[in-house]
């Protein structure tokens, strides 16, 4: 472990990276609104077409990286990344409505993300042959991520206070920084003896897979879709209220929105350090985490002031930060390397389907804060339910490659 640690660290800039060029901009899109004079359903696009692009791409990334490199996919997306920053920043620089070409902008970046952040969850996978070893490095990974959330909020507020499209201005920078760490830092891992799949081996592989572990395995997508479009929901619906109900200006907003998130990015970390290989305690963790999610949910109020719902918030956070590493583990630990990167990268669609669906289907309903909390307690209930019962441990076995 301790002589792939600054591999590890280069591989945790990428979701840092990825979680900056989204998350970042959910503070500001009130702002943004503002600036280009479009609502609230066509800001959250921004965030929205991002993720879309991700969910259709994400698993031919996962199938490239296992036939012909992680680090040959991983690079070329990250400068993909970067140019899609550049295209977002230029037209809100440059044009009078450029409303359209930022989310042209913003799709070449989620074509980027496609290759980049859910390609990092194999690459630790194969760094490792001790499981423990590798639900450290995941942990750590899904730290970084969870991290990037924390800091992306303030971070965005405070670049935005400068000039309201700087956020776009900073994705190529931190695609760049990006790119030397991966470039110089992480160590091709050794190479496995399996012959290269042709792409109707690599159908029959999945056919395969999903038939031998069909129900752990699409348990865990949809838990992960599910997590992912609680937290997005609730952080777009929290910082619209907090502009529109409490007038927080943009810099004040990305600090109150940084606090679940720091409860879910300690969470993360320690969940991550302390699940090694224990298969059932990952599956308790998910329960547990979901219910913890979904619980404050059912209390939020408009009338309950700012203080008590950042708590109520906070600890929803808490809950999807206990449950994230130990999704990412059960998958990684559960399937053989010489397909690792096909199977995550259907996982990563579907937390990115998450991401994708939560500020819209939240922006159209954001008016009943009562129905919109009640409806993302009752869906972490569901996250809840289905670890319960579909989710066995004790039965997962890993899936074997066979390419006749």
């Amino acid at each position: 472990m301790k002589e792939k640690k600054l591999d590890l660290l280069a591989l945790a800039s990428i979701p840092l990276v990825m979680t900056l060029g989204n998350s970042m901009l959910i503070p500001v899109l009130p702002l943004i609104e503002k600036e280009l004079n479009i609502s609230s359903f066509q800001s959250s696009m921004i965030i929205t077409v991002y993720s879309v692009v991700a969910i259709i791409l994400i698993p031919f990334a996962g199938y490239l990286s296992d036939k012909i490199g992680r680090k040959k996919v991983i690079i070329p997306c990250l400068i993909i990344t970067g140019a899609g920053g550049a295209i977002s920043a230029f037209s809100a620089w440059g044009m009078a409505n450029p409303y359209m070409i930022i989310l042209v902008g913003r799709l070449l970046q989620g074509v980027g993300a496609a290759g980049a952040f859910p390609v990092v969850i194999p690459t630790v996978g194969d760094m490792f042959d001790d499981e423990e070893d590798v639900s450290a490095g995941l942990g750590l990974v899904e730290t970084a991520n969870t991290f990037g959330k924390v800091l992306s909020p303030i971070i965005g507020a405070l670049l935005a206070l400068i000039i309201w499209y700087l956020p776009f201005i900073s994705i190529p920078i931190f695609s760049i920084i990006s790119i030397l760490l991966v470039s110089f830092l992480v160590k091709r891992p050794k190479k496995s003896d399996q012959k290269k799949q042709s792409f109707s081996a690599f159908l029959q592989t999945l056919k395969h897979v999903f038939k031998e572990n069909g129900r752990w395995l699409i348990s865990i997508f949809i838990i992960g879709c599910l997590n992912m479009f609680v937290l997005f929901g609730f952080l777009f619906h929290f910082s619209s209220f907090l502009e529109s109900e409490y007038r927080v200006e943009s810099v004040y907003r990305g600090l109150v929105l940084a606090i679940p998130l720091l409860f879910l990015c300690a969470s993360s970390f320690i969940t991550g350090k302390k699940i090694g290989n224990n298969k059932v305690m990952m599956k308790w963790l998910i329960l547990i985490g979901n219910v913890i999610t979904g619980v404050p949910l059912l209390w939020v109020r408009a009338e309950l002031g700012m203080v008590m719902m950042t708590v109520l918030l906070s600890l929803s956070g808490l809950g999807i930060g206990l449950s994230l590493p130990s999704l990412d583990a059960l998958i990684t630990e559960g399937i053989k390397k010489e397909i690792r990167g096909t199977v995550t990268s259907l996982y990563s669609s579907m937390r990115f389907l998450g991401v994708a669906a939560g500020p819209p289907i939240v922006a159209l309903i954001m008016d009943n804060i009562v129905l919109l909390y009640i409806l993302l307690a009752v869906i972490s209930g569901v996250a809840a339910l289905i670890t319960f019962f579909a989710i066995k441990p004790e039965e997962k076995k890993k899936v074997a490659l066979h390419l006749s």
